[in-house]
This record gives C-alpha cells, structure tokens and sequence, in this order.
C-alpha cells in the first residue's frame, strides 16, 4: 500500500495539473480584456475631451464674431444716425438760404421788418436742428402769427409740422401740412409736406387714410424725391 501512494498521489496531482493551467490561462485573458476595455474606455474620454474642447473653442469663436457683429451695427447705426442728422440741417439750411435768394431783399408781412423776420425765421429753424421740437413748434406758429404774409410762411408751416410730428403732436402736424398743400401747392417743400401728412396720418393708425396721401402723392407731384419714397412704400404694402 505504501508503494502505491506515490502513485496515486502523481495521477492525483497530474489530473489538478491542466485545471489549474486552465484557470490561470482564463485570468490572463480576463485580464487582456479588462486591459483592451481600459484602453477603449480611454480612448472615448480622449475622443469627448478633445470634442469639447473644440466645441469650447468653436464657441468663444462664436462669441468674439458676435461682439464684432454687435460692434460694427452699432457703428453703422450711429453712422447713420448722424448721417440723418446732417442731412437734416443741410436741407434746414439750404431753405433758408434759397427762399432768400428767390425773394431777393426777404419782404415782411404787415408791414414789419424783412431783416427781422429773416432772424426770427433762423432762429426757429436753429431750435429744430438743436433737436428741441417742441421750442421749435412754438417758434414757428409765433412765427406764423407775427408774418401771416411773409416769403417764408410756406417753409415755416412745413417745418411746424415735422416739429410736431417729431413731439408726436399729430393734430398740429395735419394742420401746419395741409396749411402747405392747400395755400402753397406749387412750393418746393409742398411735396414733401404731403409725405409729411402721410407719416402723421400713419402715426395716428389712419393707414388708409396714409395709403390715399401716398397715392395722391405720386399722382401729384411724380417727379419729386418724396413720390420715389411714397412708390417704395405703397410696393411694400
């Protein structure tokens, strides 16, 4: 029996043998798997960082041509503004200028003084240009009062009614843009107050009533600047 253990024991130990190379052959490739997951769990962190990190930068791109956008609007809208500003006192200057070279010596009504209604006149064109619409108003229907005939009622009237109109006091522009139509239809300003009227019938929410000015407008005076403007408006209704 002695003799025979050894025997037993080798078979014994020979039949463990393969398990137990089995066994750690399966934990070596348990391990190359848990290596590859490793290796593809950190290549998709790579992979996510590297597109955040782009998309970090894509927006602050974003951001800086969004500043630059909101830079050169804000710019081209104070261009523009000044632009308007300055054209503004060029035709308030240029009214003034032509009425006195069409008339000559400037005649005041009633009997007063052409040098001072020419100043008076001035003065309520500078308030307009000084953007004080409401002074200006004034100015002008003081002005209207004092020089019911004089060589600049025409001009006065029209630009009583674009103070007005600017203070958002429609019912004076109407009046001071009609005056215009109905008693200096042939003045260079009198298109120009028709479109004035149609701004202030607008403002009040009188499309249709702004729709038939325009239409009377280009019908009226079609050559001028302010019936190219009323044609732009009526197409894009």
């Amino acid at each position: 029996m002695k003799r025979l253990l050894p025997l037993a024991a080798l078979l014994t130990f020979a039949a463990v043998g393969p398990a137990q190379a089995q066994l750690f052959g399966g934990d070596t490739e348990a391990r190359n798997q848990i290596h590859r997951l490793r290796q593809d769990v950190q290549g998709q962190l790579e992979t996510t960082g590297r597109g955040q990190l782009e998309l970090a930068m894509q927006n602050e791109q974003l951001r800086a041509e969004v500043a630059r956008l909101r830079g050169q609007i804000e710019l081209l809208t104070n261009e523009v503004e000044t632009l308007k500003q300055r054209q503004k006192d060029f035709y308030v200057d240029l009214d003034a200028r032509l009425r006195q070279i069409e008339t000559g010596a400037p005649r005041a009504g009633a009997g007063g003084d052409p040098a001072a209604e020419s100043a008076d006149y001035e003065a309520a064109l500078n308030l307009l240009k000084e953007g004080k619409h409401q002074d200006a108003l004034t100015a002008f229907d003081t002005f209207l009062a004092r020089y019911p005939n004089g060589s600049f009622s025409a001009g006065a009237h029209f630009w009583a009614g674009n103070a007005a109109l600017q203070g958002r006091d429609t019912a004076s522009a109407n009046k001071h843009f009609n005056a215009v139509l109905q008693n200096w239809p042939q003045d260079n300003v009198a298109p120009d107050a028709m479109l004035g009227l149609a701004n202030s019938q607008q403002a009040m929410g009188d499309a249709a009533a702004a729709r038939r000015t325009l239409q009377g407008l280009v019908e009226r005076y079609p050559q001028s600047n302010a019936a190219q403007v009323a044609r732009q408006r009526l197409s894009a209704r």
